[in-house]
Parts: C-alpha cells; sequence; structure tokens
C-alpha cells in the first residue's frame, strides 16, 4: 500500500485561502512557510501561512478530486469546512 494523501488548506497572512495535497501535511506547511524550499508560488507572496483544515484521502486520485471539490466551494463554505466564522 502507498502513502497516504491528504487534502489541506491554509489561511495566509492576507487572509486567503490555499488548498493543495501532500503525503505529509507538516513538512509541506514549513515548505510553503520558506522554512525549508520555497512553497508555492502563490504563497511566497503571503507569509505566514497557518494550517486551518486537513483531511485524509484513500489515494492521490481522490484527494485530487476532493482537492477540487473543496476549491469550487464559495469562501464561506470553506470557512465553515475549515471551523473559522465567515
Amino acid at each position: 500500500m502507498g502513502p497516504t494523501w491528504f487534502v489541506y488548506m491554509l489561511r495566509c497572512a492576507d487572509g486567503t485561502l490555499y488548498t493543495g495535497i501532500t503525503t505529509d501535511v507538516e513538512r509541506r506547511v514549513r515548505e510553503h512557510n520558506g522554512e525549508i524550499g520555497a512553497g508555492a508560488r502563490y504563497t511566497r507572496a503571503r507569509r505566514p501561512v497557518v494550517l486551518c483544515y486537513s483531511e485524509a484521502a484513500l489515494s492521490r486520485a481522490a484527494a485530487a478530486r476532493r482537492e477540487a471539490a473543496i476549491k469550487g466551494l464559495e469562501r464561506a463554505e470553506k470557512l465553515r469546512l475549515a471551523g473559522l466564522t465567515p
């Protein structure tokens, strides 16, 4: 069996939300914050970022589908999913 994949959501310093997938959430957040590697172009200009939501997926494909579904939500729905008040 392969690695466990996760869908995660970050809250950026400017209040925007970023959603992605990874096999290691802690490492990926550190990458986004520039502690290791460069992170995504979007978050590079919006540091620091804070993890506000993550969920495990059965496969990379399932994680990618869930990521797309979350990205399709309205901001208020994303905030509710993350347990944040809109």
